[in-house]
């Protein structure tokens, strides 16, 4: 069985059916707020996820999975901002 890519056809990042797995994250998400105890419980899943996985890399793996995570992480930043603005705007137009 093929295993599933993080990238779609059209070559953007397709980690959503991935998220979906996850049902802490599908119950926090749910209601559509996320509260500070789900955030320190994302953090905790993070947190045990990285260290599952960071001590079996050898430095190189090290060096290109630290570099994907800053890449995600800077793209979930960057996604954020675009989408408040663009919702942001729309607002501004429809209030109009």
């Amino acid at each position: 069985m093929a295993r599933p890519s993080w990238i779609n056809d059209e070559s953007h990042p397709d980690l959503e059916a991935h998220m979906d797995q996850l049902e802490h994250f599908t119950q926090a998400m749910a209601d559509g707020v996320i509260d500070a105890g789900e955030l320190a419980k994302q953090e905790t899943n993070l947190v045990a996820a990285m260290k599952a996985v960071e001590g079996s890399l050898s430095d190189d793996q090290h060096a290109k999975v630290t570099r994907l995570l800053a890449e995600l992480a800077a793209y979930s930043v960057m996604r954020i901002l675009h989408e408040l603005e663009l919702a942001r705007v729309q607002n501004a137009v429809a209030a109009k």
